[in-house]
């Protein structure tokens, strides 16, 4: 089913704190020898439990907190779920937030493999599932994966989609077709000299990324000349000091910058050739395709054959959801450009009944 609508530092293992009735609790787990994984538990306490525990998870270079759970009004998609009734799991992948970092990037960056490639991130997913679920005593979970995110979730899903009810592709790359200018060959990912391969010596294993490179890409898709209209400056630079503030190393380097992984950006390169790592045939959960109108990432062509495929399933159910002029970052755009239809489409489905 098609809808479009139209809209104007690292936790303590298992320290609680609480923002009225709204509980936060962090805990991690262990992925593989030496690599711990953060997560953050965001419940209600007034609710009655609805739907199956969701999972959000980060895209390639902003950490789960920051993404999904900013300490200002209109900056927290997990603090919303859990006010109607869901348990909300942010997950932090190894190289991000709370999560251990690979040896290598506790060194300059290097000229060499990029670090966190979809093998690792998966099984880091797995991980946090499986502690989930003996967290909450269930059996399956919901996740929500923004870009980048939405790519490890369909590819955790396709492996073990028994563990999985529902699954909310947001803004997300499939793979299957080429031709994508913004991150594809040609594009900035790509050498100059070799578009057709991704540009090892600009990203390197690892980035540094410094607060003022996080906006631009969000102000160029915001159609409008004062952003602030658009866009609350408080979540704009909530978002960018949260971001920093998810690495302990940040303020040590002038300007202060967070380092993130390019084994993201490499796969996302890989997709976005044509490459095909998972797929969605796999997969049994119900699915909610989420795309915005403006985004710079997935492209139309990835929530057709996302659907196409998911349609042929003999079990789960599919929804697409259009969001006309929104942006990359509706879930943290003000609530008339989109942002209300982002939470009543994804509310909707991860708190209603399943297929």
């Amino acid at each position: 089913m098609i809808r479009t609508l139209f809209a104007l530092g690292v936790p303590a293992l298992f320290s609680a704190t609480a923002l009225a009735d709204i509980e936060r609790t962090d805990f991690s787990v262990m992925s593989e020898p030496g690599v711990e994984i953060g997560i953050r538990e965001i419940v209600d306490g007034d609710q009655m439990r609805l739907g199956a525990p969701v999972v959000l998870l980060h895209g390639a270079r902003v950490p789960g907190i920051a993404s999904f759970d900013l300490s200002v009004e209109g900056g927290s998609l997990a603090e919303d779920l859990a006010r109607n009734g869901l348990a909300v799991y942010i997950v932090d992948l190894r190289g991000y937030g709370a999560s251990s970092r690979p040896a290598e990037m506790e060194k300059p960056p290097a000229v060499s493999a990029p670090l966190v490639r979809s093998g690792d991130a998966v099984r880091d997913l797995s991980a946090a599932v499986d502690a989930i679920l003996e967290r909450a005593g269930v059996a399956q979970v919901a996740i929500l994966g923004w870009a980048t995110g939405g790519h490890w979730a369909g590819y955790y899903a396709a492996l073990n989609p028994r563990k999985v009810a529902k699954l909310v592709f947001y803004n997300t790359l499939y793979g299957y077709t080429a031709d994508h200018p913004r991150i594809g060959r040609g594009s900035r990912l790509a050498m100059a000299q070799a578009p057709d391969q991704f540009d090892l010596e600009r990203f390197r294993n690892y980035r540094l990324n410094p607060g003022d490179s996080l906006l631009p890409g969000w102000d160029r898709s915001i159609p409008l000349e004062d952003k602030a209209l658009w866009r609350d400056p408080q979540v704009a630079e909530a978002y960018v000091e949260t971001a920093l503030a998810s690495d302990p190393t940040a303020f040590d380097r002038n300007p202060p910058s967070f380092r993130a992984p390019s084994g993201a950006l490499a796969d996302s390169f890989l997709v976005a050739t044509g490459a095909a790592l998972w797929d969605a045939r796999l997969i049994t959960a119900d699915v909610l395709i989420v795309r915005s109108e403006n985004d710079f990432w997935s492209r139309p062509e990835d929530a057709a054959l996302l659907r196409k495929h998911l349609s042929g399933r003999e079990v789960g159910r599919v929804e697409v959801v259009q969001i006309p002029q929104a942006t990359h970052f509706v879930h943290l755009d003000r609530a008339a450009w989109g942002r209300s239809t982002f939470l009543d489409a994804v509310t909707g489905f991860l708190a209603g009944p399943s297929e």
